[in-house]
């Protein structure tokens, strides 16, 4: 791959460069990110909305089971990769809050999702008349040791519904998002990844990617 360097300090004219010549974006904004997942369904949604700028490269680890708020929780599963793989990683953290709980069942949806599944949780709202509730992901990158942890934070609005639909991806069935009639596991792949929160947090990675360069 050959490296071009483009002498301006206008972000502006960067950014044109960019959406007028793909093949140039290819070559500066290329990017290989270690990704800390075992979950084969959130590995092809970060792929497909990455691509093709970025290769997303999966790395299975156990690492502990975090307590707190979601920066906080993203923040210290960064700094645990970063410590077994001595490399440039990123972690990822969702949360599917309810209002009518005040924000719960948050970072813990992971826990709620594997003994109720989407149907329980639909049930858990129905003597509330409040079913809004927000998806909410978060991204840390860390380069190595003794670097600072970078949070990238995306968040889609919409309500807790009965469960539809058949691209069964956690708890898309019974989520959604605002502005639409249909739920994320109602949508065609392309459609959810354009709206969804994940998409949102990686877009603000992206962002960032090429500030720094």
């Amino acid at each position: 791959m050959q490296t071009l360097k483009f002498v301006t300090g206008n972000a502006n004219k960067l950014k044109e460069v960019y959406s007028h010549y793909p093949s140039l974006s290819d070559v500066l904004a290329m990017q290989t990110l270690k990704f800390v997942t075992g979950n084969a369904n959130k590995l092809k949604e970060v792929r497909a909305i990455l691509s093709p700028h970025f290769e997303v490269e999966s790395v299975n680890i156990d690492l502990p089971e975090y307590q707190g708020q979601p920066d906080d929780i993203a923040r210290s599963k960064c700094l645990a990769a970063v410590q077994k793989l001595k490399c440039p990683v990123m972690v990822e953290d969702t949360c599917l809050c309810f209002n009518a709980f005040g924000g719960l069942p948050g970072p813990y949806i992971k826990w709620f999702l594997k003994n109720l599944k989407p149907a329980g949780l639909y049930k858990l709202l129905a003597g509330f008349e409040d079913k809004s509730a927000y998806a909410l992901c978060t991204f840390a990158y860390c380069e190595g040791d003794g670097k600072p942890v970078i949070l990238f934070r995306g968040r889609t609005d919409g309500r807790i519904v009965e469960p539809r639909g058949e691209n069964h991806f956690g708890w898309d069935p019974c989520f959604e998002p605002h502005g639409f009639s249909t739920t994320y596991a109602q949508m065609e792949p392309q459609l959810k990844n354009s709206i969804s929160h994940r998409s949102k947090a990686l877009a603000e990675l992206r962002k960032h990617f090429v500030t720094e360069k």
